[in-house]
């Protein structure tokens, strides 16, 4: 006699059958918890499961999955389900749709998954509401899609975060959401929201109009200009504080400077991140300022530029000492500051009784030398993306090595240190 042909979870479903039918052993007094062990990783000996035997057990569901035994795996996984621990319930869940996907029975599957959802939160969860999502895709329901990934999102380790962005950013894409689409590529990039530029330009703004057109402005510029004789007398702050203040006279400075720092500041935080934007904001300030004060009038002094020179250096030097990767917008600017910056200097010269060039020198020099000693450190460079058949990394110039950067540092205190002895040898 001929043995009947094996059917799969699919056929099963057809014929009106449950999905689990004709699995041995995987009947519901199987999948009830309790607290007597078993055997370890057998799944046919009936009763309540203890923890150690419900672990063993997803471990050799594991393995049957590996090897392709996917009928064996499913029963293996089922028998587990039901224990009174939402995350091995969640994991043999996940193992069931596991293997009635293998099966070709993706209804069944999408339905386990959707299960896992029921659960109270568990590690699972995230997994399953990828598969959701996947799931979605493939039947063309690209709006469930969408909502399934910003679920997975929302619990996706860190390691997980870009391949999402970037699918959800396909999928906007296909949507019609082209600004969806491009804040989530840009998130997939490792680009993050340049909140500390944005912070320093709201500051700025504000304290700059509120010295223009206040009545008490005269004060503020009076205590936050920079005053070379008064930073000499110790009021040190006023070599950041300078940032702050713009020619009352001449809107333009405000506007010219503040449109500046929004086109430089988020490539520099998207290369070394918001912390050290802020510290290389304030050392290019400090930079700038010291220049003025060592080498420039006597008048006293007031602007962002120095410190916007500064981000200027770095990008100009980092840029093309360790080639981090950037976007397409990233590159035509940081292409373009060699004729911004030529632009300035003979402005400078022409103009020189109205711009501090010292200032912009200063604050140049000092971003150049952060851009030398600094690695980008939020986005892959050439040198990190390449190794050496030794296994280190492709050499670079002597600049861009350890040495060279080391140096770099090195020089730059060296240089804020003179500068600063000359200011205070001139007004002290």
């Amino acid at each position: 006699m001929n043995e009947p042909p094996e059917t799969t979870p699919t056929d099963r479903l057809s014929a009106g059958q449950p999905a689990d039918a004709g699995w041995p052993d995987a009947t519901a007094s199987d999948i009830h918890p309790g607290t007597d062990a078993v055997a370890p990783a057998d799944r046919h000996v009936v009763g309540p499961l203890s923890r150690e035997a419900a672990g063993a057990l997803l471990d050799h569901g594991a393995a049957l999955l590996e090897t392709g035994d996917y009928r064996e795996a499913f029963a293996t996984y089922q028998r587990v389900v039901g224990f009174d621990d939402p995350a091995v319930t969640g994991a043999a869940l996940l193992g069931v749709a596991q293997a009635a996907y293998r099966l070709d029975d993706e209804d069944f599957a999408i339905r386990t998954w959707e299960r896992v959802l029921e659960l109270p939160e568990t590690a699972a969860t995230y997994q399953a509401w990828r598969n959701v999502a996947a799931a979605r895709v493939r039947e063309g329901d690209l709006n469930g899609a969408i909502a399934a990934y910003r679920e997975a999102d929302r619990r996706a380790p860190h390691e997980d975060k870009a391949e999402i962005s970037n699918r959800l950013g396909w999928l906007a894409k296909e949507t019609g959401n082209v600004r969806a689409s491009r804040r989530y590529f840009a998130r997939g990039r490792g680009t993050v929201l340049p909140i500390v530029t944005y912070a320093i330009l709201g500051i700025t703004i504000v304290v700059s109009l509120s010295a223009m057109a206040s009545v008490d402005g005269p004060n503020l510029y009076q205590v936050l200009e920079l005053d070379k004789p008064a930073v000499a007398a110790g009021e040190i702050w006023r070599l950041w504080t300078v940032t702050l203040l713009h020619d009352p006279s001449n809107l333009l400075h405000l506007l010219f400077n503040m449109y500046a720092l929004y086109l430089a500041g988020p490539i520099v935080e998207r290369l070394y991140g918001s912390a050290l934007t802020a510290v290389f904001y304030l050392v290019c300030a400090a930079g700038g300022s010291l220049g003025s004060f060592a080498f420039g009038s006597d008048a006293p002094s007031v602007g962002a530029s120095g410190a916007i020179f500064g981000l200027f250096g770095i990008l100009l030097i980092a840029t093309r000492t360790h080639n981090p990767a950037l976007d397409r917008a990233s590159r035509n600017f940081v292409a373009q500051l060699g004729t911004l910056l030529l632009i300035n200097i003979i402005f400078g010269i022409v103009a020189s009784g109205y711009i501090d060039n010292f200032a912009h020198i200063g604050g140049f020099v000092t971003g150049a030398l952060l851009g030398v000693a600094f690695v980008p450190g939020r986005v892959p460079t050439l040198r990190s993306m390449w190794q050496g058949g030794s296994g280190g990394q492709v050499a670079s110039g002597f600049v861009g090595s350890q040495v060279g950067r080391m140096a770099a540092m090195l020089v730059l205190v060296g240089l804020l240190a003179v500068m600063a002895a000359i200011g205070f040898g001139r007004w002290g």
